[in-house]
């Protein structure tokens, strides 16, 4: 067997670390993301309040059943499912599907729709873009005046669609199917901000606006806002599930990436584009070296190496080409030392790490610098 098949395969986020903002669904994205080969740092932003043991659920129901709207927009799957869930629950099961068959029902894309038929109910409309956007439209053009019209809330800020139904002249009544509240346990939150500020991790995902919101304001609490939204802006990449989810950073400024198909699936897709694409790959004693988040790549050959070597390579790797300074390097490395020993410490071992010591020289009485080729030195040290 030669050395190509020897070498161990890794997936596309090898070397990455990525945090989770998720409470629900968070162990099936995180585990997307192992398989792929990035390091997971969970961090749930949110906790969720189970249906049943809910009093806002339970009261806008009973409303509804004594009082019947008009239209009734049913805007998730599983938060439809849990209402009825819960309504059976409470006793209340039968008089709850009673009312929705007497009502026009909407619902919001194809899992919504099958959540319903599945309560054996039948939705008066369904649009196939999945989109809240075009269900108001056909409401508007309908006429809400006068109107009563009942609205699923699935935790997530609706922009402007509940306004629009109430500047059209109709009644809302909100449907809180559950309800977001802040950890009771802040130290996972705590240690992902931290990693995020010091660049530890190298993206954050996303998949509820009350998650970003929640992060948001834990890192206000802390004093570390302005250092998050740097870390946002540079250096480690926001990325959320759809454009919802995205609002409450975007209202910071914060540019995110979404993918297409608003789903845990293509997220982690885009994530497998995004970071290796970010990552630097440069041309050194005659082998590619890519630098990763905690990781090396030396000719596609996955190579782990120390924080203390990943903090020199990167800033080794900030000047290819150039002689860095040991003061310089030892201002890099975690912690506050000053003995520059340190340095050739940490360089032995990153040296040994990356399998081929001629990556990076010695320059006697100077530093070090990364042995970029010949043939591409002078784009990098020029000028």
């Amino acid at each position: 067997m030669d050395d190509e098949q020897q070498r161990p395969e890794h997936g596309p986020l090898a070397g990455f670390t990525v945090g989770v903002t998720a409470a629900r669904r968070a162990d099936e994205l995180g585990a997307l993301l192992q398989r792929r080969g990035a390091t997971v740092l969970h961090a749930p932003a949110i906790r969720i309040v189970p249906l049943a043991d809910d009093s806002e659920l339970l009261a806008a129901t009973k409303q509804l059943i004594d009082q019947a709207p008009d239209v009734v927009v049913a805007t998730t799957a599983i938060g439809f499912r849990g209402w009825v869930e819960a309504a059976d629950g409470w006793g209340l099961g039968d008089a709850l599907l009673e009312r929705l068959r007497a009502v026009e029902l909407l619902a919001r894309g194809p899992k919504v729709k099958g959540a319903v038929r599945a309560a054996g109910l039948t939705e008066e409309w369904s649009p196939a873009s999945e989109s809240m956007a075009e269900v108001l439209d056909r409401l508007l053009e309908q006429g809400v005046d006068g109107r009563r019209i009942a609205v699923q809330l699935h935790g997530e800020p609706l922009p402007g669609f509940v306004e629009s139904l109430k500047a059209g002249g109709a009644e809302v009544v909100g449907v809180p199917v559950y309800r977001w509240l802040p950890p009771e346990d802040l130290g996972p939150v705590d240690r992902l901000l931290d990693a995020a500020v010091s660049r530890g991790v190298d993206a954050v995902t996303f998949t509820s606006a009350p998650a970003a919101a929640s992060l948001l304001s834990r890192a206000e609490e802390r004093g570390l806002l302005p250092e998050l939204l740097a870390a946002f802006g540079h250096d480690v990449l926001p990325a959320c599930v759809g454009p919802v989810t995205a609002v409450p950073l975007q209202g910071h400024g914060v540019d995110t990436v979404q993918p297409e198909r608003f789903r845990l699936g293509p997220l982690v897709q885009l994530l497998c584009r995004e970071l290796p694409g970010r990552a630097r790959a440069l041309p050194v004693a005659g082998h590619r070296l890519e630098v990763r988040g905690h990781a090396v790549l030396v000719d596609g050959e996955l190579r782990t190496v120390p924080p203390a070597g990943m903090s020199l390579l990167r800033a080794l790797s900030r000047r290819p080409g150039w002689v860095v300074p040991r003061a310089e390097l030892l201002r890099a490395l975690p912690g506050t030392g000053r003995d520059e020993h340190a340095v050739e410490t940490a360089m032995a071992r990153l040296r040994t790490s990356l399998g081929a010591p001629k990556l990076i020289q010695t320059v006697v009485k100077r530093g070090y610098r990364l042995a970029l080729d010949p043939a591409t030195d002078a784009k990098y040290t020029d000028g």
